[in-house]
């Protein structure tokens, strides 16, 4: 009966702690995204106030998802210092509870809130993040807001072999802003080069729009549209331009199907599965390195240098788990083992600090 009532009180202890740690974050990163985006496009044609704002709450999900590892760390040892500081815990331990057993809730807490992370945040990030893009260029933006580098197609139709660029892609790449393709002729040379405002993947061929040709020994012409003939589908497409992070959980085992039948690597996005597969262990292990800086009783002032060391380890396994997603993403390491192999090793970590203070 203890356990039970301490635990929902402790599991309450630190969902409180969670939310408010969650409702800062926001107000801070809305404030900052806002006066950054501002900034950068406040010159564009279309751009407004309520735009921006609106664009900013689009983008807030996608910039939440990155801080949700250091939101369950500092949410644990905040929750853990508190109840140190008031004698809960000296009271806890004093009736013959164990470390493992009053930690449960926090456990508990930090699968539940990674579980979440996946199952909500994570597509309303996708989500967001597809209204902001379509947001900015309706503003006149000639960059997409998710990447500076520049995507591009090779398609061969009719003895042509043709390169398309764009600087914004849309609707999974079947719209693409500030277009530019480059036809060549078999020998390898540059025959013509079309730049179009926009360009649209119609059935068959693509719509260019507002579209300037030049080419060897002619003076550049303006048409209103032209069609681009060719062979390309638009799930091929999508495949070919799609970025892991940018799709939602629930549809990463079809698009790592789809990617495959095309024969496209499947390693950044099995690697994404992965990794928000990964994401509650990966929280409970950042809630047991919080454990291990949070449990010393401290009546007025918890050691700094105990509580910089477990942020210092938080950060440290962030990065390396960043840094093993990067070698995922590339093929350098198998995606299972990169998502995976620093969620173990930090638990297991975790557990023995924690098994050697408290059990000697």
């Amino acid at each position: 009966m203890i356990l039970s009532t301490l635990g929902r009180y402790f599991f309450k202890r630190y969902i409180v702690t969670t939310f408010w740690f969650l409702v800062g974050i926001f107000a801070l990163v809305f404030i900052i995204d806002f006066s950054e985006l501002t900034s950068r496009m406040s010159a564009l044609p279309r751009y407004t106030v309520t735009g921006a704002l609106l664009m900013t709450a689009f983008r807030i999900p996608t910039i939440l998802q990155q801080t949700v590892p250091f939101v369950a760390l500092f949410s644990a040892m905040a929750a853990l210092i508190s109840l140190n500081r008031r004698y809960e815990l000296v009271v806890t331990r004093a009736a013959g509870i164990s470390v493992w057993q009053f930690l449960r809730p926090f456990v508990l807490g930090a699968f539940l809130f990674g579980v979440l992370a996946v199952a909500a945040l994570n597509p309303l990030a996708a989500w967001g993040t597809k209204k902001a893009e379509a947001l900015e260029a309706e503003w006149g933006s000639s960059r997409s807001a998710q990447s500076n580098s520049i995507p591009w197609l090779r398609q061969i139709y009719d003895g042509t072999d043709t390169i398309i660029g764009a600087r914004s892609v849309q609707k999974g790449g079947t719209e693409l802003i500030n277009v530019t393709v480059i036809h060549f002729d078999p020998q390898g040379t540059i025959i013509l080069r079309q730049d179009a405002k926009s360009a649209k993947l119609e059935d068959g061929y693509w719509l260019l729009n507002g579209v300037t040709e030049s080419g060897n020994g002619r003076l550049p012409r303006r048409l209103e549209t032209v069609q681009l003939r060719t062979n390309l589908k638009a799930d091929f497409v999508q495949e070919r331009l799609a970025k892991a992070d940018s799709i939602q959980f629930f549809d990463l085992p079809h698009k790592i199907d789809v990617a495959r039948s095309f024969g496209f690597s499947t390693d950044a996005m099995e690697t994404q599965l992965h990794s928000l597969l990964s994401l509650p262990p990966l929280l409970v292990a950042m809630t047991l390195i919080a454990a291990c800086v949070s449990l010393k009783f401290s009546r007025f002032n918890q050691s700094r240098s105990v509580i910089l060391g477990g942020i210092l380890s938080g950060f440290v396994l962030y990065v390396v788990t960043v840094l093993v997603k990067a070698f995922g993403s590339s093929g350098i390491v198998p995606p299972f083992v990169a998502a995976w192999l620093p969620v173990v090793v930090a638990m297991a970590l975790g557990s023995t600090i924690l098994l050697h203070q408290e059990d000697g």
